[in-house]
């Protein structure tokens, strides 16, 4: 972090009706370089329906809590200067972004290669776009520690593997099955490969391929493998085993999908999980660690649940029901329905591990920016960095104060986000700008900035994600 940041602290207090600061309330000084403190969850007094179960699950231990790191800390990226990696991260996100919505509508980034078709080069990830959250592995039997990226909209566990014809640069060796006792190709008469998306056969072993809106992909044979995570083993996890890959995931050696379809981690896992998990996203710029935990043990007690919502369209997806926004503490008057999840599995709102920055359709993202502009009038402006159009001069400030920022949910949760996670610095000069950005579609994504530092729950077989009580 750069030096002058030791100096500038965000204060969050919320704003009196009429959009005047407060006056006469204690302030909380906060220094940027940590995770600012403060997050507030406001449930609605509910409580899960009671499907909901808090007994705990014989087979999921305490050994089930990873380590969570950002990619900056293992990419030698890490080490330019802030104004640098911010531009790859912008850059990885409008790649993310694309991806996304191409998916959805059907766009031409929707089309997938044939079983056959194993063309194109390997380009740089830092071009194409990367997952921005990875976890520690062991893969195969002995188990050899990976890399992998941590991807809540994708449903695919896959590694690339030796022999490998095109490979991406990753930070540990590649994986080779033929030094792993526990590897075992799926046949393809088996009801595995036949659950795959886009399947093939090759030799009589299962051939799967995923490909993304920007052209990425990776292809290779399915297989049945041990995943050990810390102290705990997991055997006959389906994996794609890719010889061939372009791309998004520069320095991982593949990826963990975490998505709603029955190919995810959480899917094959079933009962032995309950299709739980928690995560805590660690603050970006820093060495420090976040956590993934998988079972009920990730459910805490106290949370403030909402409820989720299902896009056939869109199985891989975890939707919430995001009803409103506010700044300091008073909602934003938005056009009704924007965030409706339509019958067709259009608009929504999506949360994503892999999008750093969180999209509004225009109009909504206009009244919100607008309007916490008109709160912060009395702070230097400065000009426009990357898609962030709403930046501020701090550099000759200690302390500010800003309005809050809040997200209103379904049911009637409150999530009010720490100022860290909507104020973020863009330089080494003492400009900080509103990390919110507008979609050119009618979907919304809550990103990984946003999400930084909450304790997040995922209840996929209930239906419900949950926020906090605490921050990690």
């Amino acid at each position: 972090m750069a030096p002058f940041l030791t100096l500038v602290m965000l204060v969050v207090l919320p704003l009196l009706g009429g959009g005047h600061v407060a006056t006469g309330v204690d302030l909380q000084y906060l220094n940027v370089r940590h995770a600012i403190a403060g997050t507030t969850i406001r449930p609605s007094g509910e409580t899960p329906p009671q499907n909901f179960s808090k007994t705990a699950d014989t087979d999921v231990k305490p050994a089930w809590r990873l380590k969570l790191v950002h990619r900056d800390v293992i990419t030698a990226r890490n080490f330019s200067g802030h104004r640098h990696r911010l531009d790859d991260r912008i850059a990885r996100d409008v790649k993310r972004v694309e991806g996304l919505t191409q998916r959805l509508t059907g766009g031409a980034g929707g089309v997938r290669y044939g079983v056959s078709d194993f063309g194109s080069e390997v380009v740089s990830g830092m071009e194409e776009g990367s997952g921005e959250y990875f976890v520690r592995i062991g893969v195969g039997s002995p188990p050899r520690p990976q890399y992998m990226v941590i991807d809540s909209g994708s449903d695919i566990v896959w590694v690339q593997c030796q022999p490998c014809a095109q490979c991406y640069q990753q930070a540990d060796p590649v994986f080779d099955p033929a030094k792993s006792a526990s590897f075992a190709g799926v046949s393809c008469n088996s009801a595995v490969c036949g659950r795959l998306e886009n399947a093939g056969c090759r030799a009589g072993r299962c051939r799967y391929e995923v490909s993304y809106g920007d052209g990425s992909y990776t292809k290779g044979t399915l297989a049945f493998e041990t995943l050990t995570f810390d102290r705990t083993t997991v055997r006959n996890v389906a994996i794609g085993c890719g010889h061939k890959n372009r791309g998004l995931f520069v320095g991982a050696a593949g990826l963990l999908g975490l998505g709603g379809g029955s190919m995810s981690f959480v899917g094959q896992l079933g009962g032995q999980t309950g299709g739980t998990f928690g995560y805590c996203l660690v603050s970006r710029g820093t060495e420090s660690y976040g956590s993934l935990v998988f079972g009920r043990g990730a459910m805490p007690v106290g949370a403030a649940w909402v409820p989720l919502q299902r896009n056939q369209r869109a199985p891989s997806f975890y939707y919430v029901g995001l009803t409103g926004l506010g700044i300091g503490g008073l909602r934003v008057v938005l056009p009704e329905n924007m965030f409706q999840l339509t019958e067709l599995g259009g608009g929504g709102v999506v949360m994503d591990t892999g999008t750093a920055v969180t999209r509004f359709p225009w109009p909504i993202y206009q009244a919100f920016r607008d309007t916490f502009a008109a709160a912060t009038a009395s702070l230097p402006r400065a000009s426009s960095v990357s898609i962030f159009d709403t930046c501020y001069d701090l550099s000759g400030f200690e302390t500010v104060r800003v309005p809050t920022v809040s997200f209103y949910f379904s049911g009637g949760p409150i999530l009010t986000l720490p100022a860290r996670n909507f104020l973020i610095p863009v330089d080494e000069l003492g400009t900080f700008c509103f990390a919110f950005a507008a979609s050119s579609t009618d979907l919304s994504i809550i990103g990984n900035i946003q999400q930084e530092g909450i304790q997040i729950s995922v209840d996929a077989a209930n239906g419900f994600v949950g926020f906090g009580p605490n921050t990690c």
